[in-house]
């Protein structure tokens, strides 16, 4: 009997190394960036970004293609993640319960460093980049709404649209949370944001969908 490693243990540790390089990069360059300020984001020089990190250069660039990429990316690593982190909620949840449950669990555990927050809201690069790893939440999530609610991601404009709106709901709880005098927690602000984005999309699948079901039946 063997009960030596596996090769899926094998390829199970290889990709928590990999996330683990990608973790300390993306960690270091949000650091530099912090201590050098929004005006100070040329500063910020990938052999630095690699050297706080404990890494080469050279894998430096086989993780990231630009330094707001690194500088962001624990907001992709959270994107990437949205669509499981829906599927991994019970199956008989309601869909605006189970998403906003899904969501909080992803964005606030940890909560966000709000310095880091803070730095990338108000340099334009970062708050692009940050943009684009929030846009790459909406299609895998899209896909899980769908699987949830059984319609059509191809079809149905109900998932995206709601997907969309989850995604907008984040980026705006976000900003609100770094306003000046704001007590709430992060989660408290996220979860009153998701709860105005979902009731019309929720209302919308009832007439959405029958109408989007009928439309694929008369193609």
């Amino acid at each position: 009997m063997n009960d030596g490693p596996t090769n899926d243990d094998a390829l199970d540790l290889r990709t928590r190394n990999k996330q683990a390089t990608r973790d300390a990069i993306g960690h270091a360059a949000l650091r530099l960036a912090i201590e050098q300020g929004p005006n100070g984001l040329a500063l910020v020089r990938v052999i630095d970004i690699a050297t706080a990190a404990g890494v080469s250069p050279r894998t430096y660039n086989n993780y990231f293609s630009s330094r707001e990429e690194a500088i962001c990316a624990f907001q992709g690593g959270q994107s990437r993640r949205a669509g499981q982190a829906l599927r991994s909620r019970p199956a008989d949840e309601p869909l605006d319960q189970a998403v906003i449950a899904a969501m909080i669990e992803l964005y606030t555990d940890p909560e966000p460093d709000k310095a880091g927050l803070r730095m990338i809201m108000s340099t334009p690069e970062l708050e692009g980049e940050a943009l684009k790893a929030f846009t790459m939440a909406e299609g895998p999530l899209a896909e899980a709404i769908a699987a949830r609610t059984g319609t059509d991601p191809g079809r149905d404009l109900f998932p995206a649209v709601t997907a969309a709106a989850v995604a907008g709901a984040i980026r705006v709880a976000g900003r609100h949370w770094l306003e000046p005098g704001n007590p709430a927690s992060f989660a408290t602000i996220l979860r009153d944001a998701l709860s105005c984005a979902l009731p019309a999309s929720i209302a919308a699948t009832a007439t959405a969908s029958p109408a989007s079901s009928a439309a694929r039946r008369t193609t």
